[in-house]
């Protein structure tokens, strides 16, 4: 060593301290992805932009991922037809077939189901035509309303027909929810149909129903009677 120099002691380097940590730009990581997130942007993406926009690709750009990743969580689009069918099947209320008698559990079922798809109306065709095939929560909800059938003394052979009724008349009425308030004014032409037009202007719904409830509770009033003397 050099007369003179003093050798240097060595000092500890602080390291500096941590950043808080922020995702990196990009796509999330895939552990964000699961069914519950995944169906919620399919559901917000047929409400925005109807169910012909409901392809994987688009799904995956809503959830800012690649195809790719989508397709590890779901295999198919019918694999996504069925975690949508389940989450709208899971919101109908089949609580009223525990405990209440069955012509008043099928009303409260009915409203329910009539609600859930009057809020998704292009899901509709494709629901109604969906099999239920390994479709958890959307069998459950049928093994409640069957088993009301059943505690009610319906025949296991007659009750899919009434349930297939009754689905046939609530999503017909969830349509109706969404009609236009002068969907039957028959405008210029009311003497070519004057019946008609006379039955449109006195049209007139007690206890505050508007024309769409009005509707669907007479029809399903008169429905579920219907049904039931058909046990007699």
């Amino acid at each position: 060593m050099s007369q003179g120099l003093v050798p240097l002691k060595a000092v500890p380097v602080k390291a500096a301290p941590a950043k808080a940590g922020r995702r990196r730009a990009g796509r999330p990581p895939l552990a964000l992805l699961g069914p519950a997130q995944i169906t919620r942007a399919a559901l917000k993406l047929v409400s925005r932009d109807g169910y012909k926009a409901l392809t994987m690709s688009k799904l995956a750009k809503s959830l800012n991922v690649a195809p790719s990743a989508l397709y590890n969580h779901v295999r198919s689009k019918q694999e996504l037809l069925r975690l949508v069918e389940d989450s709208l099947m899971a919101r109908v209320d089949v609580s009223a077939f525990l405990d209440q008698p069955w012509d008043q559990a099928v009303s409260k079922w009915a409203h329910s189901y009539r609600d859930v798809f009057s809020s998704h109306l292009p899901l509709i065709p494709v629901i109604a035509l969906l099999p239920v095939t390994n479709a958890p929560q959307t069998l459950l909800m049928y093994e409640a309303v069957t088993e009301g059938f059943l505690r009610a003394g319906w025949p296991s052979a007659r009750i899919i027909d009434a349930i297939v009724a009754l689905e046939s008349f609530i999503f017909g009425s969830a349509y109706d929810v969404n009609a236009p308030s002068d969907i039957f004014a028959p405008g210029e032409l009311g003497a070519t149909a004057p019946a008609f037009s006379s039955a449109v202007a006195h049209r007139s719904n007690a206890g505050q129903l508007n024309d769409a409830d009005a509707a669907f509770s007479l029809g399903l009033a008169a429905l579920i009677a219907g049904l039931a003397t058909t046990l007699v």
